[in-house]
């Protein structure tokens, strides 16, 4: 740590610059208004760093070009008060370098599956090719090209408007990940929302970002260049007890885990930053929080005690899944929303939607749709009140043997979204209206539209933890367990779509150092294994006449993870690896990394995550297309369904198959190799 010396005001003015530069100049004036950092009850203790995290990625080529400042510094400033601020500002030049996978010139026009091709006359082009291809472009659905084929109209019935939604700048949903395959899928618009704002919703600081914002992250409304701003201190009380106080911006920490969490959910996580492979400490977004902690100390059955009353009083915040068309987009998810929201604005064509001939399960045409018909049409972001802000409760103790627990509640909206149909009734799929008689397809009873409304629910946790260690074994033992109340997941049974539901997540893990000799011979090796388990109660799935229709989500799923790491070179040099398996996904990640402390301020990290799966059609799951009854096209009566509400199971992929392939089955084409530069000034 450097000391106020050290630490002096042109090394502020590199720092204020350099965050100027990168925001484009609203921190400049501040230079001018700097307080003397020597000044106070006590000086400032202060540290610079800047890294440069480097990565090509295969099939995309440059997908990160990420240059961080950050500043951490510590103040006493009287009366037992302490002041700790972290500051941390990035520009990721991907944006710019790479801008034809990333950037203003991503995408492209796209082609679309329809299956149903071979089953019609060839309709003639302007050039007079035979429209007859497995595939049709963006707006060559029913009701516009190939529509005249099977008796419709030659003008789109369904009010799509090409202009409106050009074939340009797009990809086709998933196609990073996997094949349509028959399944639904649609065009998905992927450049930054200052060039193409089709489909940009604001999902809680992502969805609806210019690439000016996505390139400086940090740099925005909710000031999230604040990594850390709080103050805090120790209050004695006259039983010898403590009070320990701590209010401000902050991360709270209540979990053990690496990669995935249990208990540690106070904070959202910026999943774009570098999806799962971030240290949680790097990732997790700081939220205004009150936290107190009553010390008691030892008591005759225990060494320590204590409880933590956490209030995180912040507007509401979600995780970050990345916007769609950036290099980082968990569970793909926001490619998916950012490309329904397109279908409501605007209009669209799905892919494989529509049964031809009418009536049977055979093949599949693609369909062309106007606004406001199916897609995503409004997302619900709880505003600030009371009832909104988020309370925790955590006792903490250790015993006489040493086995350290703590017991926790957790009242918080969920830091996922939740896809709400709605239309239940008597509903003109054509306008949504209630009510509505216009034909072709007026008045029909329905309890299910592909559209939807994204909801944040309210979820209870109640869980603990358990740590111990096994002398004899030289083995530590790290447990959490939750139970969460109120969490949605995706169910086409129910008349909305979705299901509430509780869950348990569990999990163990174990630390033990490991003499490994062709690593080192005189030098432990850490060996850290977990294995996660998620359980959803009352798990709902029927056999349709097409398949599976319910819940998508697995009903028990297991994670396992292994890291090892050696240090070689009096610690200076550490090779490791970390190993994750997702087992129903059949999915899994290999994430070799090697970094070397060059000296004690500069530090080089080389590493790379490849992913690997086995088969893909355990994904597929019921896409809903028969959740929509636009009769005759998607009344399967010759499977032996007669025309009733509800989804026959047709599956493919989209767009539910994101969720059993987990965020490695998503990501399986995303190998990353990549080098960070990190120094301390």
């Amino acid at each position: 740590m450097h000391t106020a010396g050290e630490f002096s005001r042109p090394k502020i003015r590199i720092l204020v610059a350099a965050l100027s530069l990168t925001v484009g100049g609203p921190l400049l004036a501040a230079d001018e208004n700097l307080p003397d950092l020597a000044g106070g009850a006590s000086p400032w203790a202060a540290d610079v760093y800047y890294e440069n995290h480097t990565a090509r990625r295969r099939h995309a080529g440059l997908a990160k070009f990420r240059n961080t400042l950050q500043v951490e510094a510590d103040k006493q400033i009287g009366d037992g008060w302490a002041v700790r601020g972290i500051l941390r500002g990035s520009w990721d030049g991907v944006y710019r370098m790479n801008k034809d996978e990333y950037g203003r010139r991503a995408g492209g026009p796209i082609l679309l599956e329809n299956t149903a091709a071979p089953l019609l006359p060839p309709v003639p082009t302007t050039a007079g090719t035979p429209l007859n291809l497995p595939q049709v472009p963006h707006g060559g659905g029913i009701n516009n090209p190939i529509g005249t084929a099977i008796g419709l109209p030659p003008t789109n019935a369904f009010g799509f408007d090409l202009a409106a939604n050009p074939n340009d700048a797009m990809r086709v949903l998933g196609d990073r990940w996997h094949r349509t395959e028959g399944g639904i899928a649609f065009g998905v618009p992927v450049r930054p929302c200052d060039s193409d704002s089709r489909g940009c919703r604001n999902f809680g600081g992502y969805g609806d970002l210019d690439v000016h914002e996505l390139e400086t992250p940090e740099f925005n409304d909710r000031l999230d260049f604040l990594r850390e701003l709080y103050a805090k201190k120790t209050i004695p009380l006259a039983d010898g007890t403590e009070l320990f106080v701590k209010l401000g911006r902050q991360q709270v920490v209540w979990g053990r885990t690496d990669l995935f969490r249990v208990l540690d959910v106070v904070n959202p996580v910026d999943y774009s930053r570098n999806n799962i492979y971030d240290e949680l400490q790097d990732i997790r977004i700081p939220m205004w929080i009150a936290q107190a902690e009553y010390r008691m100390g030892a008591s005759e059955a225990m060494q320590d005690r204590n409880v933590q009353v956490v209030w995180n009083f912040d507007k509401f915040r979600p995780s970050n899944l990345g916007q769609c068309g950036s290099p980082n987009v968990m569970l793909d998810a926001s490619c998916y929303f950012r490309g329904m929201a397109n279908l409501w604005d605007n209009g669209g064509t799905v892919a494989n939607f529509a049964s031809v001939p009418p009536g049977t399960a055979g093949a599949w045409a693609a369909t062309d749709f106007g606004p406001h018909q199916i897609g995503i049409r409004k997302v619900h972001l709880p505003e600030w009140s009371l009832a909104n802000t988020q309370l925790g409760v955590k006792y903490e103790g250790v015993t006489k043997d040493g086995l350290a627990f703590s017991i926790n509640a957790l009242t918080y909206r969920s830091q996922l979204p939740s896809l709400h149909a709605f239309g239940t009734g008597t509903v003109n799929p054509f306008t949504g209206a209630s009510g509505n008689t216009t034909p072709p397809a007026a008045g029909v009873p329905v309890s299910h539209l592909i559209a939807f409304d994204v909801h944040y629910p309210r979820v209870n946790l109640i869980g603990g933890s358990l740590d111990f260690q096994i002398p004899d074994a030289d083995v530590a033992v790290r447990m959490e367990t939750a139970l969460t109340r109120g969490e949605e997941f995706a169910n086409t049974a129910r008349p909305r779509l979705y299901s509430k539901n509780k869950v348990l997540r569990t999990v163990i893990g174990v630390d033990r150092p490991t003499f490994i000799p062709f690593i080192s011979k005189t030098r432990a090796t850490l060996v850290s294994a977990q294995l996660f388990w998620q359980h959803i109660f009352d798990h709902e799935q029927h056999d349709g006449p097409l398949g599976k229709t319910g819940m998508v989500d697995w009903k028990d799923n297991l994670t396992g993870t292994l890291l090892i790491k050696g240090f070689l070179a009096n610690d200076r040099v550490s090779p490791q690896v970390i190993m994750a398996r997702e087992f129903r996904a059949k999915a899994y990640t290999v994430a070799p990394q090697i970094e070397w402390s060059v000296t004690d301020d500069f530090k080089l990290t080389f590493g790379a995550n490849f992913k690997y799966g086995s088969g893909n059609d355990h994904f597929k799951f019921d896409d809903c297309r028969s959740c929509n009854p636009y009769p005759p096209f998607t009344t399967y009566t010759a499977s032996g369904q007669p025309f009733v509400p509800g989804s026959a199971g047709l599956s493919g992929f989209e767009p539910l198959g994101r969720f059993r392939a987990g965020p490695i089955g998503a990501a399986v084409a995303e190998d990353d190799i990549y080098l960070m530069v990190r120094y301390r000034f």
